[in-house]
């Protein structure tokens, strides 16, 4: 019987090892920390057995196999976070055995339609905006990858879908061979977790285009028409699937654009047109998230009627310029999940106000010069919340009047608003990641609320 080792135990991991106990695969759970109680419940439930605390049944495992031919006996699906130069990983590899995703894994075992987003930024938004289309439309749809419920344990335990809407992260992308997006989304790219590409930004964008790997003459790839990258990229690559661009200007092949204040949306099957202004998230950047959203949604066949309501009563997703409270006219944004300089671009191109920014985190190889202009003409002083800032000091040191440092979130919140004048915006933007001093970037937006909350 064919063997199946998981490498990590979080959502992804956990949901991959109970579809594989499902489809009557031997299975073996490994993880180099601590397995969460909630996902060590789970395993317990479907009799799997695991490890924790180092891999010494994997490395048995792999060990006990015949050299050559292992594809046959084991294969292993790898939790995203791990990444591939980590030792035990170069190991199985150098076996022969395959190393897959958790969504490749799941893509075997379900005929449900795939609308798969990618892109350096806006890929929640577009991702929850989409499934908030399909869902209020009365499809029954699931939501996946980085955001919802592990695609693998949905594939085990709601197995009659229409559509799954999924997140996908590089990192996922990396794992993925024979699964294909029926429609696939690709937002945008711009340098992001070069620290796990060689720092070489080919590599990351070779990633993001695997979106397309697999798409036949039935599918579709929504792409933002106006991303240099993604120009370039297409231009030098066979792509297979119909093609339906979104821009800022209504261009010859352009299916979704801006024209008189107004979002069009132009397919086969539809034409959409609905003020800007009636959009339930604003700004340029969920402009381009909402054409996307509504294209797949347009070629998924719901009714344009149904998407421009949808388009219009969606509420946003948390810690993504989602404002928290405003105190003694001092307004404080919540954008901890712009993890990366683009992230923190499109926060302050929208921002109206003088900005007190807090910046900083896990630097992932950033390049600031893509914000210093808007840092230059909007923002009255910088704070630096992080364990090692040498690198935002060596570039913003001079040009910005005040720079301050913090090693906590209450700092932070309290030098801000120490810092902030009537009528500013404290923004949360950080440009990196969060791993120094906090878990994730849920829990250093959520500590941000809180502080703003205790002002």
């Amino acid at each position: 019987m064919k063997q199946i080792l998981v490498l990590g135990s979080g959502e992804s991991g956990t949901g991959a090892a109970i579809l594989a106990r499902q489809q009557g695969f031997e299975v073996l759970v490994s993880d180099l920390g601590e397995i969460k109680s909630e996902y060590r419940r789970m395993l317990d439930a479907h009799a799997i057995p695991y490890e924790e605390g180092g891999h010494t049944r994997a490395e048995a495992l792999i060990a006990s196999l015949p050299e050559g031919a292992t594809d046959d006996r084991l294969e292993c699906i790898k939790s995203p976070g791990i990444p591939d130069s980590a030792p035990l990983v170069q190991r199985i590899r150098e076996r022969g055995i395959a190393v897959i995703s958790e969504i490749e894994f799941a893509g075997r075992f379900t005929r449900a339609k795939m609308i798969c987003i990618t892109g350096s930024n806006g890929k929640t938004t577009t991702t929850m905006l989409t499934y908030h289309i399909l869902k209020q439309a009365g499809l029954h749809v699931g939501l996946a990858g980085n955001v919802g419920r592990s695609l693998a344990l949905q594939v085990a335990t709601e197995p009659l879908m229409d559509y799954y809407v999924v997140e996908l992260s590089s990192f996922q992308l990396d794992g993925m061979k024979e699964f294909k997006a029926d429609i696939a989304v690709l937002l945008n790219i711009t340098p992001d977790h070069l620290d796990r590409y060689e720092y070489q930004f080919q590599n990351y964008v070779d990633s993001k285009l695997r979106i397309i790997q697999n798409q036949s003459e039935a599918d579709a790839l929504i792409f933002w028409e106006e991303d240099p990258v993604i120009q370039n990229e297409l231009s030098k690559r066979p792509v297979r699937s119909a093609l339906y661009p979104f821009a800022a200007r209504r261009g010859e092949h352009t299916k979704a654009f801006i024209e008189n204040n107004d979002l069009v949306i132009e397919t086969l099957k539809t034409i959409l047109k609905m003020p800007l202004a009636d959009l339930s998230i604003q700004g340029i950047h969920n402009a381009y998230n909402s054409m996307a959203a509504g294209l797949a949604a347009s070629i998924a066949n719901v009714r344009k009627d149904s998407i421009r309501q949808s388009l219009q009563d969606f509420q946003g997703v948390e810690h993504r310029l989602e404002y928290v409270a405003t105190v003694r006219n001092v307004r404080f944004v919540n954008d901890s999940k712009a993890t990366n300089v683009n992230s923190c671009w499109y926060a302050l191109q929208s921002m109206k106000s003088p900005v007190v920014l807090i910046l900083g985190g896990t630097d992932k190889g950033n390049d600031y010069s893509e914000i210093e202009t808007l840092v230059s003409e909007k923002v009255r002083s910088l704070i630096f919340l992080g364990v090692d800032n040498s690198r935002l000091h060596a570039f913003f040191d001079g040009k910005v009047e005040r720079i301050s440092d913090a090693r906590s979130m209450q700092e932070a919140v309290a030098i801000a608003y120490a810092e902030a004048r009537s009528g500013d915006t404290v923004l949360l933007s950080p440009c990196c990641a969060s791993f120094d001093l906090f878990s994730n970037y849920e829990e250093r937006g959520k500590l941000f609320k809180q502080e703003v909350r205790n002002l």
